[in-house]
């Protein structure tokens, strides 16, 4: 492409500037550059450390209301109180913080796996040739000389040194949906030679020197990271967090009037006022949470599966729908070469000829190349083109569905257009009668099941220009044909069996993409055009063919609005706009730049079985948080409601306020093993997510159970620890509340069978419970040595309420 001088002048100024030049910088160069610039980070996504991770965890809603429990435990010099909260708090923050920490450092070794990096061309030496190499994008200076092509994100700010057919995304700075073309000359006070940071490319190619990075760019400079809206899990988390806040808060005034009102106790009565309050408190809520989704992020690390953001894990079991592409995932990516049809429909190598052409010289004069696999069948496939020589190309550009180049044949210069059959069509001049002949030609075809290509030339001319081609001639059609991957079947059933639609998002035409979907055996209820996209209609298709990005995003926008979880299976830069609104972005780890970034788990390859594996692994992880959800607060729930039933009831305190925080911390430690469970089958049988109303359903039902059983606990107390008073009385229920929850751990879960931390866990937890009040600290609580006969009767109504777990058990629905 030769320069005008007038252009050229300011595109050397501009590299002069910058004390570089058309071949590149010097390793030295660069290398004493980027001692003076810095890595090429924007500093706001640099990592939090840790004191500031741990500072941010004393946010925590639950963390806050303890804090301010301690601050009134301290007004009334109640220390004891006191010391217990803050030892709670301590712990809960630090487990958090350091779970964060490790989650975050395993998350960035893992991103180094997949770090975005871009093409630069450097010289080992002044005198030297320059060489072109992949360098991480991070180590990206001023005066680089970088190359650009479909799907890359521009790694800097840039100027253009070279353009063809480029267009760029540039919403995340300028809020423009659609592609901006953008050009290599200067424009007086236009910037359309000028690339951001932050911005994509939509198609064609560019070569660029780099005026800025890291946080000299206009996207550091200008624009606040932007803070990624609450997931599903989130919002489910919080919902939860902020109505038991609301109970807490209730409590301590109710306790408190309870008591004056009918016991004369007013202010005596706030210390177990706020240990009720403490005992429902779940602190350890997030250490679990983040403790869970980081060991299941780590389980798929060793698969070669990547999460790069935690709480997705929750939404990736949660998925009912996925979207995928069929080309690379339904079919092998590489498609074979089956005809070359005239526009009559008869056999002619003509039209093969013709694409051969454009293929062969929209890869050679693209720069970079871009390699399509539709391109590299129809060269396989064809003859010698004969003597013609290539000017310039576009490559394929996704929304205007056609690759076009620039030839000279017998010193005459021809535009050589291919493309999607509806796209070339509008762009030649054909009568009406010719047009609707080509296009029932082109369907049969298509309904054959092939992959068919529309090929049209011109003479060039000033309305024959790149980028602007009308008044073409339709030489005929070339058709191709998809082999199905021989791993997709399997994986496509094995996903239904998991509860999950696959919908097929392609822009091939609607017949071509149900016939690989029927070879396959998926069962296709509805073939839709993207054009005639309706809520209704979505809903019973498997198939939506003709599809732009911005037809991706409708679709999983819509989905998500039926109320669906939807994933989406993509690699190239026309999944990225779906997959900014999908609720699971999935992509390989071979995908362009621009999705790579934009996904939320990067496989280790396009595979549907690695899909599955992830989903089964976030299913496990959110059924173990729910397992302690349900458990930790329906035991919680169940010991206030006592409590405060047992405070209305008897003239003294049911349990002293320092047995209720230290019966609390050693609930809180055993908790922690839930995060190491076991997932029972059932739970990994269809989409699981966290639930709201159902997980407050089970508490309220659960909560009303266990209180009945320590309201039956009282009486036997009352009954059998008349003689030795109250200390035995508080005892004897310190020591029945351990075992009724070691018990609620074992069997309130979906599956009998214990791993071995849940184990270890309850076991310590009931042997706490029957020695401590037997230890040398044992008058510190406030606790006495209980006779044998009221050891039985307590271990009487522990079995008792297990024998109703289990049966209660065997009825629950765990996938609800």
């Amino acid at each position: 492409m030769a320069w005008a001088p007038e252009a050229a002048d300011t595109r050397f100024r501009a590299l002069r500037l910058l004390e570089t030049g058309p071949r590149g910088l010097t390793e030295a160069q660069a290398e004493s550059r980027l001692l003076a610039h810095g890595d090429n980070v924007v500093p706001l996504r640099r990592p939090l450390s840790w004191p500031r991770r741990l500072a941010r965890s004393l946010r925590d809603p639950f963390t806050m209301v303890l804090l301010a429990l301690g601050a009134v435990s301290a007004l009334i010099t109640s220390w004891g109180t006191v010391g217990v909260i803050v030892l709670l708090v301590a712990v809960s923050c630090l487990l958090r913080s350091n779970g964060e920490h490790r989650a975050a450092r395993s998350m960035a070794a893992l991103r180094e796996l997949v770090t975005s990096t871009v093409t630069v061309r450097r010289r080992p030496e002044e005198s030297a040739e320059p060489r072109e190499r992949e360098i991480p994008v991070d180590e990206l200076v001023p005066g680089d000389v970088i190359k650009l092509g479909p799907g890359d994100l521009v790694p800097a700010d840039v100027r253009l040194l070279r353009a063809s057919g480029l267009t760029v995304h540039q919403a995340p700075l300028t809020g423009e949906s659609a592609p901006v073309p953008k050009q290599a000359h200067d424009l007086p006070d236009g910037e359309d030679h000028l690339l951001w940071q932050g911005s994509s490319v939509a198609s064609g190619t560019a070569v660029a020197v780099v005026t800025a990075t890291g946080a000299d760019t206009l996207f550091a400079g200008a624009h606040q990271a932007p803070a990624r809206k609450p997931s599903a899990f989130d919002r489910s988390v919080n919902g939860i967090s902020w109505t038991l806040v609301r109970v807490m808060l209730v409590i301590p005034p109710i306790a408190l009037v309870a008591n004056a009102l009918l016991h004369g106790k007013g202010l005596e009565a706030l210390p177990f006022a706020v240990a009720v309050a403490v005992g429902l408190t779940p602190e350890m809520l997030p250490v679990v949470v983040t403790t869970t989704l980081a060991r299941g992020a780590a389980r798929l690390a060793r698969e070669g599966v990547i999460v790069k953001r935690l709480p997705a894990l929750h939404d990736l079991g949660a998925i009912d729908v996925l979207c995928v592409d069929k080309t690379g995932t339904l079919t092998q990516d590489r498609p074979v070469l089956s005809g070359s049809v005239g526009p009559d429909g008869r056999a002619d190598p003509e039209p093969l000829r013709w694409a051969a052409i454009n293929s062969f010289w929209t890869l050679h004069l693209t720069d970079p190349p871009t390699p399509d696999p539709l391109d590299e069948a129809i060269l396989g496939g064809a003859l010698d083109p004969g003597e013609v020589e290539g000017v310039r190309a576009t490559p394929f550009d996704p929304t205007r569905k056609i690759s076009c180049a620039l030839v000279r044949s017998d010193a005459a210069h021809i535009v050589v257009v291919k493309g999607a059959v509806e796209a070339v069509l509008e762009r030649c001049a054909l009568s009406e009668q010719h047009r609707v002949r080509a296009g029932e030609v082109a369907r049969a075809l298509a309904e054959a099941g092939a992959r068919v290509l529309a090929v049209a030339t011109a003479g060039s001319s000033a309305r024959h220009r790149l980028g602007e081609e009308r008044d073409l001639r339709l030489i005929g059609f070339v058709t191709l044909v998809d082999e199905p991957s021989p791993e997709a079947a399997a994986a496509l059933a094995a996903l239904a069996g998991r509860g999950i639609t696959p919908k097929v998002l392609t822009g091939d035409h609607p017949a071509t993409a149900a016939r690989v979907c029927r070879d396959l055996g998926l069962r296709v209820e509805s073939v839709i055009d993207a054009c005639d996209l309706t809520p209704e209609n979505l809903e019973r298709a498997t198939v939506i063919a003709r599809c732009t990005p911005e037809d991706k995003a409708r679709v999983v926008t819509a989905l998500r609005a039926a109320g669906h979880t939807v994933g989406l299976l993509g690699d190239g830069s026309n999944d990225r706009p779906a997959m900014r609104v999908a609720d699971v972005g999935i992509c390989p780890r071979s995908a362009v730049d621009v999705t790579r970034e934009a996904a939320d788990v990067v496989l280790a390859a396009k595979d549907l079985t690695a899909v599955e594996h992830a989903v089964l692994a976030g299913r496990r992880s959110t059924g173990n948080i729910i397992t302690y959800l349900r458990i930790a607060l329906s035991s919680n729930v169940g010991n206030v409601i006592a409590m405060l039933a047992a405070g209305l009831v008897f003239p003294f305190l049911p349990m002293l306020p320092i047995q209720v925080l230290v019966q609390n911390v050693c609930f809180d430690a055993a908790q922690l093993s839930f995060a190491f469970d076991r997932a029972v089958p059932a739970t990994l049988r269809r989409p699981l997510r966290l639930r709201p109303s159902g997980i407050l359903r089970f508490i309220a039902g659960f909560g009303v159970l266990n209180a009945v059983v320590d309201l039956a606990t009282f009486a036997v107390l009352t009954w059998g620890a008349r003689a030795e008073g109250q200390p035995a009385f508080h005892t004897g229920w310190f020591i029945e509340n351990l075992l009724t929850q070691a018990v609620v751990m074992l069997l309130l879960r979906p599956t009998v069978r214990v791993s071995r931390p849940l184990g270890l866990a309850t076991g310590a937890l009931a042997v706490v419970g029957l020695l401590l009040p037997l230890s040398p600290v044992a008058d510190a609580f406030g606790l006495v040595a209980l006779p044998a006969g009221s050891y039985l009767w307590l271990l009487l109504v522990v079995v008792f309420y297990g024998g109703v777990l289990l049966a209660i058990n065997r009825r629950t629905n765990w996938n609800r």
